[in-house]
């Protein structure tokens, strides 16, 4: 099928935590012969920082970020068999949202692509006049980033048709073991850009645990942390680009993930840095959040914490050969029940279903 896809950036992980997502399902999905165009805005610098030229397995449409420019590419929606809006663009999403799906034709399937539930939710709860909760029931799916079972209850209180959790997960061929680099050796690192709801368990879990801990190394990588007052034994990287990624996750003896408030409460909502880091073999320590189970065996693929202290004892207790051993465990778990082949497999079928009962009807 020839799909449209309205996204924040395919070719830039600045300030774009959805990129190693929209890559791995996209490129799978073309493997599985769909025609994909991933239209994305000129916006926040994002193309001053690309990881990756227009790739051979889409096409890459940069459009102004002017309300001319979203009239214009919108109305190419008119030739996709399915337009896709994602969540999150960052400009204009609200009209990228009404005139892609005004601009598709009858017989093409319209879905909204969520790759924040937990927020979309909350602010659709407080605004029923909100142009995507009007549009809800006229859409043909919803998939989103994650959010398990929660989610897809509070879409179809909305009114939604159909709703799927599409979870992120591995590309093998872009996330791997690969030599440690003196340059990002540490005993705990942390990826992620500073954000409003992230930065206080930032500070309980990973920050409080290096002021405890002044004899331990700790990286934080990730835009916006530059102003911010660190520990002396905690040194920041600034912005990591993607094809440094792997060598982030092998350098250090364990790599952190810390969920945003939102995805943690709602649970069932891995980020992309769980799959980076384990897909490279990197020993993953995560914050404690509903359904890690689904993903990785506590123990034994990842470490779970619940707080900075429960962080720091898990770290003094780690030797360097357990951590091998327990990434080494969770690469294999991800390799075998989690790629972005499979993710994209689960949406090739939900397209293929849902387009044959629209075309039927």
């Amino acid at each position: 099928m020839k799909i449209a896809f309205y996204g924040s950036s395919i070719l830039s992980s600045y300030w774009n935590g959805a990129a190693t997502y929209y890559r791995g399902l996209v490129k799978s999905l073309a493997g599985l012969g769909h025609d994909i165009t991933f239209y994305e805005p000129d916006a926040y610098e994002r193309q001053n920082h690309r990881d990756i030229e227009p790739p051979e397995w889409c096409r890459v449409v940069v459009y102004p970020a002017s309300l001319e420019a979203v009239r214009n590419v919108t109305a190419q929606a008119a030739e996709a068999d399915v337009v896709v809006k994602a969540s999150g663009v960052g400009v204009f999403d609200e009209e990228l949202l009404l005139l892609a799906m005004a601009a598709a034709r009858p017989d093409a399937l319209k879905v909204w692509w969520d790759v924040d539930a937990p927020a979309t939710l909350a602010e659709l709860e407080q605004k029923s006049k909100a142009p995507l909760r009007q549009l809800l029931p006229q859409l043909d799916a919803v998939l989103t980033y994650g959010g398990g079972d929660s989610v897809v209850r509070s879409y179809e209180a909305l009114g939604t048709r159909f709703c799927a959790p599409i979870y992120n997960a591995l590309d093998p061929e872009t996330h791997h073991p690969v030599p440690s680099d003196p340059r990002y050796r540490a005993d705990l690192s942390f990826l992620g850009n500073r954000l409003p709801d992230r930065e206080a368990r930032v500070e309980s879990f990973f920050l409080s645990a290096a002021e405890a801990a002044p004899h331990l190394s700790f990286l934080l990588g990730g835009s916006g942390w530059e102003n911010k007052s660190l520990p002396p034994n905690v040194r920041a990287l600034g912005h990591v680009a993607t094809s440094e990624h792997n060598t982030f996750n092998c350098s250090p003896k364990a790599v952190l993930n810390i969920n945003r408030d939102s995805m943690a409460a709602r649970g069932f909502s891995p980020a992309t840095r769980v799959f980076e880091a384990v897909g490279a073999g990197g020993c993953l320590i995560t914050d404690a959040w509903e359904g890690i189970d689904s993903f990785l065996q506590p123990g034994e693929e990842v470490l779970v914490v619940h707080d900075g202290r429960e962080l720091l004892n898990c770290l003094e207790s780690l030797t360097p050969e357990r951590a091998v051993e327990i990434g080494a465990a969770g690469r294999q778990r991800l390799l075998l029940e989690h790629t972005y082949r499979q993710r994209a497999q689960q949406v090739h079928e939900i397209l293929t279903r849902r387009f044959r009962r629209a075309t039927a009807a």
